[in-house]
């Protein structure tokens, strides 16, 4: 059957007008999985492709999915909170960042097999995000004014192809397009600890776009039993209205990632399925420089400069997929993960609490008589509080800020729906 013609720049650019309203953090500020099938089995993707949007997760699955279509949108619930206890310049007091409550993530992924060996694919996707928004701003005592936040949201274009070398082994390739916006307000007060006063705060939404590469491979070992890993290269990115926030003049890059992957067909429906992802978040330094470079007198900003303090993640996701009748498979999966924030670098991350650890997720799948498949998916990232240790620097700026503890919390709710099309 002749599949469909779907043009990059006009899948591109409806895209891009959504991106406003894409803003999730689950594993870091990274998606938990890519494709509401993935979603819905912990994010488990790298040797069990499913949908148009195997891509996302490794480009080898491309080949394994055959013609297909699929267009999926997701309400993602984040729950912020944060408060700073012990400080010297008011008392104790907690904040709510949710002043923007829900987002919708949507997402599209269409793959063609071209010959028995070769297919190509499109995924169009929100790669991750954070978002806080507190209406009363959480450095107020420190001199800040009006409402708090930022929003980053990173938006993925990742055409791919997916070669068979022979019946085992598959090897596929991406090129991933991104697209990021960041925006922060309330946040003036650190223009005095900057090497760019003027471009820290307030300064509207900013955009950068960068390319990278994601390759993956696939190999069924046995009838039963398919592992998988893949790699994605860093992609580099700048905010330039934000050179005085951002360390390295606004650097602002998607950091590597990579990870492993089983699948084993324990009887012809029932499937268990585990990765292993690493995101190498230490690597950005924007991300991963400490904070405590500031109060030694390094400005925000500057080459090397503080940072938001985050350490790697390693995920690991265990699922299980199991076809009830001919028309309807369901799933479910747990994913556990490191902490990306330490205790010690919590004031900064007032704004980017991405501290979530552990998701547990449902989903199930309806294949129609006219062979559509409609997907359902429901995901909780159990809430988790990292209380901070040293957090706020005793004494008066610019050396200190009055001692103390900022402490946050972070809960998510996702549900989501999509429509495959088989070709």
């Amino acid at each position: 059957m002749q599949f469909p013609v779907l043009p990059l720049r006009p899948v591109a650019l409806a895209t891009l007008l959504l991106a406003p309203v894409l803003a999730q953090a689950t594993n870091g500020y990274f998606s938990h999985g890519y494709g509401a099938k993935s979603l819905g089995i912990a994010g488990v993707g790298i040797a069990l492709p499913q949908d148009g949007l195997a891509a996302a997760t490794n480009p080898a699955g491309t080949a394994d999915v055959g013609d297909r279509l699929d267009v999926g949108l997701s309400v993602f619930a984040p729950r912020r909170i944060s408060d700073i206890s012990g400080n010297a310049f008011a008392p104790d007091a907690g904040t709510s960042g949710n002043g923007k409550k829900t987002f919708l993530i949507p997402d599209f992924g269409a793959t063609r097999q071209l010959s028995p060996t070769t297919s190509v694919g499109l995924a169009v996707y929100g790669n991750g995000g954070m978002n806080t928004d507190y209406g009363a701003n959480p450095y107020a005592r420190f001199g800040a004014t009006g409402v708090a936040g930022i929003n980053l949201e990173q938006l993925f274009i990742s055409p791919s192809v997916a070669w068979k070398a022979n019946d085992t082994h598959t090897f596929g390739a991406a090129v991933n397009l991104a697209y990021q916006r960041f925006s922060a307000k309330g946040i003036g007060l650190f223009g005095g600890f900057s090497s760019a006063p003027a471009n820290v705060s307030d300064l509207g939404s900013d955009s950068s776009t960068g390319a990278g590469v994601r390759l993956g491979w696939s190999g069924k070992l046995t009838p039963q039993l398919t592992l998988g890993a893949t790699w994605a290269s860093k992609i580099s990115g700048r905010f330039d209205k934000y050179k005085g926030l951002f360390a390295d003049g606004g650097g602002f890059d998607v950091p590597e990632n990579y990870g492993v992957g089983l699948a084993f067909a324990a009887t012809p429906d029932l499937t268990l399925a585990a990765d292993v992802q690493s995101i190498r978040y230490s690597k950005v330094g924007s991300v991963g420089n400490s904070a405590a470079s500031l109060f030694a007198g390094r400005p925000l900003g500057s080459a090397n400069g503080p940072g938001f303090g985050w350490r790697d993640v390693t995920v690991l996701k265990v699922g299980v997929q199991q076809r009830w009748r001919r028309d309807l498979t369901v799933r479910a999966g747990v994913s556990v993960a490191t902490q990306p924030v330490p205790a010690s670098e919590t004031f900064f991350n007032i704004l980017a609490p991405g501290v979530v650890q552990r998701h547990l997720t449902l989903g199930a799948t309806w294949t129609t008589p006219g062979g559509g498949e409609l997907t359902g998916y429901f995901a909780h990232a159990f809430g988790k509080t990292v209380q901070g240790a040293g957090s706020i620097p005793p004494g008066v700026p610019p050396a200190g800020l009055g001692g103390g503890n900022a402490n946050v919390n972070l809960r998510e709710n996702l549900l989501g729906v999509s429509w495959g099309w088989k070709f």
